[in-house]
């Protein structure tokens, strides 16, 4: 497939199951297309191109990584990721998982490319943050995504009255992550902290083997057995 020249925003799977689950035809189509890649993982995104085409020759692309510990102001740096692109060429944006430029550090590198007026394509595919709200019952209207919250106590306690305003003010759903390893801790610090008539989704290895996504009050999660541990997981929060 020949390609425009611009940058393609290439979603991944969220769970390991089979790719014609989770992504079109079409995707696997551009990613043959594409020599340039910018990667937020170098190991798992060479992976991810063998998955959608065993016959790809990964020597022949060429990658960089975008992710947690690249300097961000390093403005020059980042619109070099881009080069190609003024030659002619199609770049490809990949995430670890799901959508690139949605929570993650891609979304400098998209705002460069509309500075520079050049064409983006996004590609369709799986976000965590859509399918866990829509599978929720909440409000799919107005809805906010908080990210991680803070780790201080003092601070998460703030940010989560802060959240719980918005719900009961502005009808607005709450979303969040946490580490793997503390989803249990955070269930359980919820049920203790907030109002038990608050509803929360816990929606987890989402389109995966092991997919759950149930929403409880916290008074019924406080009461319930459960285990999360190391499964990646999205939060939920409504009355």
């Amino acid at each position: 497939m020949m390609l425009e020249a611009g940058l393609y925003l290439i979603p991944t799977q969220l769970s390991d199951v089979a790719l014609e689950r989770v992504l079109p035809a079409h995707n696997i189509e551009v990613v043959r297309g594409i020599r340039y890649f910018v990667v937020e993982s170098l190991r798992s995104a060479r992976r991810f191109l063998k998955k959608c085409d065993r016959d790809i020759d990964i020597d022949s692309l060429t990658f960089n990584e975008l992710n947690e510990h690249t300097d961000l102001k390093d403005t020059a740096a980042l619109e070099g990721l881009l080069a190609p692109i003024a030659r002619g060429e199609a770049v490809g944006i990949i995430s670890d998982a799901g959508c690139p430029a949605v929570a993650d550090p891609g979304a400098d590198l998209v705002a460069i490319a509309q500075r520079r007026g050049y064409k983006v394509f996004p590609l369709v595919g799986p976000s965590s943050i859509l399918m866990s709200l829509m599978a929720s019952g909440f409000n799919g209207q107005r809805f906010a995504f908080e990210g991680y919250l803070p780790v201080d106590a003092q601070a998460r306690q703030a940010r989560l009255k802060e959240m719980t305003r918005r719900i009961e003010r502005e009808q607005q759903t709450q979303i969040f992550i946490e580490a793997p390893y503390r989803n249990n801790q955070l269930i359980a610090d919820l049920a203790q902290r907030l109002p038990g008539s608050l509803r929360l989704c816990v929606a987890s290895d989402i389109t995966g083997e092991s997919q759950s996504i149930i929403t409880r009050s916290l008074a019924e999660w406080k009461q319930s057995r459960y285990d999360y541990h190391k499964i990646p997981t999205i939060f939920l929060l409504f009355h």
